[in-house]
């Protein structure tokens, strides 16, 4: 009980320092009837506060701030990308007028894997699934008139993160803005790559090695940064249980974390740069619980396992995308309401920041309208329903604390099991999690067809005739417009300072102990391709054909 006293006299220390750079948004927060909403809703005598802790303490159950949206609402994110970077600047000024508070890029997939627009393997891809990214030039339009010192990006790219890293870095440095006021994250995570999703280049252990670069580089030189987002989104998508979805994505974050320290690196250096990247999904608790229970296995793994010394070392902080397999091509405006449920999940268990899918990603790209009503799904949430007035609102209610305390103890067994094959990186050249998610994927998909999940519109309440929506199609000649505009810029450059930074850069790919993040800024900075900087790390270090 005193040390419970303690903890709650600590929290509440810290609330007062919080308010002071960040004031909470009303002086009382009230229902409609004018009850008193309070901060922090908890059974002071029950032993279950002393294994929840308070919010912002560990090991973070509540939330990893000490008072979570009454002072500031989760980063309001969209997902958006297509065409050329010209178009795609629109729509990111769009959002922000329409009060988005932070980007998220999609790239399309010759950029993801690292091929230039005129390369004929991207030949009918430019420009579909996101937007197509060449060169330098490329990403100062795409980010014309957005200053970087006050808007936090974040960009959904892997193989290639360290090239699209540096384009960002060199038009923040255009721009006039120190690298240290440089804010946002780079998804970088290969390993969900061989295990779910498939946007690879490299080998296992080249990639690792591209990925402790960038902790090492940002670490010194951009340390607003999130140099990684370890993402369970694409192993769900994929066919995962909200189970295998923690327990795979914390395997891979253990794998990043002992990369950086077998590179050198101490653990409180770069583990509070760390990020983690959820989807949320149709079942409303469960979710709750997964977010809450992810939380707390990662702080007593920093802390415990690894010894983090530094509080921010343990905290999971991480940015949800509601459910992009859950959307259904039949009735597309029942996903309205999908994405408001599991958007709800993500807030009620505390995200940091948040994308909410749009009604017609079923079907194509969103549509302006479309993206419009998923911000506003956000707004809503926000501002009206009063979710955001206290912290962690399901917390005590015996459901979702019981969820919580399963979900950790499947996840912790899953972990087990990992750490006996030899790791994640082990673990993903052998197939385990890639079968473990195909089996859950084959069972679910048998229960959809039997109908004993139901899916509505898909498998029940259909109707006889689809009024097929608006769609967002990309022009057939913006893929013409960017292969010119590459050869536009391939006449221009510098020729001679292209090769010799290609030249520096393939050196020091050879040499296994030399940080790979300034030859290919040099690079970049000269207007050398995405596909002309991955070429020659592709003869450098080969290609991965699938395990």
């Amino acid at each position: 009980m005193k040390e419970s006293t303690n903890n709650k006299a600590k929290w509440e220390d810290q609330v007062e320092s919080i308010i002071k750079r960040f004031p909470e948004r009303k002086e009382k927060f009230t229902t409609s009837s004018d009850t008193e909403v309070k901060r922090l809703y908890s059974d002071e005598s029950n032993e279950e506060i002393h294994k929840l802790g308070y919010p912002g303490q560990y090991p973070y159950t509540r939330g990893i701030q000490p008072t979570m949206y009454r002072s500031r609402f989760w980063t309001m994110r969209q997902y958006a990308g297509f065409g050329s970077a010209t178009e795609t600047n629109k729509r990111f000024r769009y959002l922000l007028d329409q009060g988005q508070t932070g980007l998220s890029v999609a790239f399309d997939l010759p950029t993801q894997i690292g091929y230039d627009s005129d390369d004929v393997m991207s030949e009918g891809e430019v420009g579909k699934v996101g937007v197509a990214i060449d060169t330098l030039h490329d990403m100062e339009q795409l980010l014309d008139q957005i200053p970087l010192d006050k808007v936090s990006t974040s960009m959904t790219i892997n193989a290639p993160a360290s090239v699209l890293l540096c384009m960002y870095i060199a038009v923040g440095e255009k721009q006039g803005v120190s690298l240290d006021k440089l804010t946002g994250t780079i998804q970088n995570d290969i390993l969900k790559e061989y295990i779910a999703r498939g946007t690879y280049i490299y080998p296992p252990k080249p990639s690792m090695r591209l990925i402790t670069n960038i902790f090492e580089y940002c670490q010194e030189h951009v340390p607003k940064f999130n140099t990684i987002s370890i993402s369970g989104y694409h192993i769900r998508e994929a066919g995962s249980n909200a189970v295998q979805e923690v327990a795979f994505t914390i395997a891979n974050g253990m794998a990043y974390v002992d990369a950086a320290l077998e590179s050198g690196l101490d653990i409180d250096a770069f583990a509070s740069r760390l990020s983690f990247f959820f989807n949320a999904h149709n079942n409303f608790f469960e979710e709750i619980a997964k977010f809450r229970a992810a939380r707390r296995i990662w702080a007593k793994i920093m802390k415990e396992h690894y010894k983090a010394k530094n509080s921010k070392s343990w905290k999971m902080r991480f940015h949800t995308q509601t459910g992009g397999s859950t959307l259904t091509a039949q009735q597309p405006d029942n996903n309205i309401v999908r994405v408001t449920l599991q958007a709800l999940a993500a807030v009620m268990g505390g995200t940091q920041s948040l994308h909410t899918n749009s009604r017609d990603e079923a079907l194509s790209l969103p549509t302006e309208s479309s993206a419009r009503i998923a911000l506003r799904t956000q707004q809503i949430i926000a501002n009206e329903s009063g979710v955001a007035d206290t912290i962690d609102p399901m917390g005590g209610s015996y459901y979702v604390e019981e969820l919580t305390d399963q979900i950790e103890k499947e996840v912790n067994k899953y972990l087990d099991r990992i750490s006996e094959i030899g790791g994640a990186v082990q673990a993903v050249e052998e197939g385990y999690m890639q079968r473990e998610i195909h089996q859950n994927a084959y069972e679910t998909q048998k229960k959809i067809e039997k109908e004993e999940e139901i899916i509505v519109g898909l498998n029940k309440f259909q109707l006889d005739e689809e009024v097929n929506p608006d769609l967002l199609k990309v022009d057939e000649k913006l893929e013409k417009e960017q292969v010119n505009n590459l050869e536009k810029i391939r006449k221009e450059r510098n020729q001679d300072e292209v090769l010799k930074t290609l030249a520096e850069l393939r050196e020091s790919a050879k040499n296994k102990n030399s940080n790979l993040i300034p030859y290919i800024l040099a690079a970049v900075k000269a207007y050398a391709t995405l596909g002309e900087i991955c070429n020659v790390l592709r003869d450098e270090f080969g290609e991965y054909t699938g395990a």
